[in-house]
């Protein structure tokens, strides 16, 4: 089975996370670990340069910080072994670096049924499926 999963979760379907952290518990081998990674989005210089100065930061300091309690509170509640990881910047392209960065051998990322703009520009899932260097689950 693998070693070493990484369940990227976003903070607004943690209803399915959990499904996925279920499934991820099942295919890892004994003394393996999960990886949560919460990607928190970055917002652009053009957005920023019409916000107060630290309003950006403060905001991204306090998303990063409800994330980690969450997630590892998740952690705890389904008794997984690993640890959190949050990061700033594009979801698909974060999870992949990270991916890559922390030797993983499957990521397991959750789906939405894909709407009519997802045809266009591509779901997360989908860039992760296409360029991610190790096994990838998309789980619906």
């Amino acid at each position: 089975m693998y070693s070493r999963i990484i369940v990227p979760i976003a903070m607004d379907q943690l209803e399915h996370g959990e499904k996925v952290l279920e499934r991820a518990k099942s295919l890892l081998d004994e003394g393996g670990e999960i990886i949560l990674l919460n990607v928190v989005e970055d917002l652009n210089a053009y957005a920023q340069g019409y916000m107060i100065v630290d309003f950006p930061l403060e905001m991204m300091e306090a998303s990063r910080g409800q994330a980690r309690k969450t997630l590892t509170g998740l952690m705890d509640k389904h008794g997984i072994k690993g640890h959190v990881e949050i990061r700033i910047g594009g979801a698909a392209s974060v999870i992949n670096s990270f991916a890559e960065e922390a030797e993983g051998d499957l990521v397991i990322i959750a789906s939405h049924r894909p709407g009519l703009i997802d045809y266009f520009i591509g779901s997360t899932a989908s860039r992760v499926a296409s360029h991610c260097k190790c096994a990838v689950l998309i789980d619906r």
